[in-house]
């Protein structure tokens, strides 16, 4: 097989100026809900990309946790590359691609740190393992095994029992948005290609980019 022979012809939808919205979250939010009820595997997943003080880009995948008119949310450790990246550069990149429907989503801002009680509710509500898997896993450092997870679960399982609190390194952060791109496949790689930007009086400018 030669990767470079693979073909796939994008006939699912389109995306025209007069059936999108003016509002790219509202958009935003159509997509998501659709890939949710077209049973995506993990519509959640996006990609988030920043950029280091080397100034090379990085790409990791999680999962979103929240959306509203203030921006898009996840939760992670801040003591992780993307964590100390953001620290320098607080700029970032999303992507969702739903390669069942065609779709992509990119999305661009700044980035800040949810608030302690929006850091703590969530944390609180996620299964017993995974709360304690916040304070097992020192990530993105170099460990001699996963034998050193599996001791550190055992060790704070051991100290918290069923009421592990959120770590202090543990939390979220809010991608606000200044610029959405919504893709959508078309015949002949003559894709659809949407592009808002945000205006200095907080309307968005949306604009049809070439493929």
């Amino acid at each position: 097989m030669n990767i470079a022979d693979l073909r796939k012809s994008y006939e699912k939808a389109e995306l025209s100026e007069s059936a999108s919205h003016a509002d790219p979250l509202k958009q935003f939010d159509q997509w998501l809900n659709e890939a949710i009820k077209g049973e995506v595997p993990e519509p959640n997943a996006m990609t988030v990309a920043t950029v280091g003080a080397d100034l090379r880009p990085t790409t990791r995948v999680v999962l979103i946790k929240g959306y509203d008119e203030r921006g898009i949310v996840w939760y992670t450790n801040y003591h992780s590359q993307k964590g100390r990246q953001l620290a320098g550069n607080p700029y970032a990149a999303l992507q969702f691609h739903w390669v069942e429907l065609e779709r992509v989503v990119r999305i661009e801002g700044i980035v800040e740190k949810v608030s302690a009680e929006e850091s703590d509710a969530y944390f609180h509500s996620r299964p017993l393992d995974s709360r304690i898997g916040a304070w097992a896993s020192p990530q993105s450092e170099v460990i001699d095994s996963r034998a050193v997870l599996v001791a550190n679960a055992a060790k704070y399982g051991a100290q918290f029992l069923l009421n592990p609190p959120r770590p202090p390194h543990w939390g979220g952060y809010r991608l606000k948005p200044d610029t959405w791109q919504f893709w959508q496949g078309r015949k002949s790689r003559l894709h659809d290609r949407l592009r808002y930007s945000l205006q200095d009086d907080g309307s968005w400018l949306r604009e049809r980019l070439a493929p």
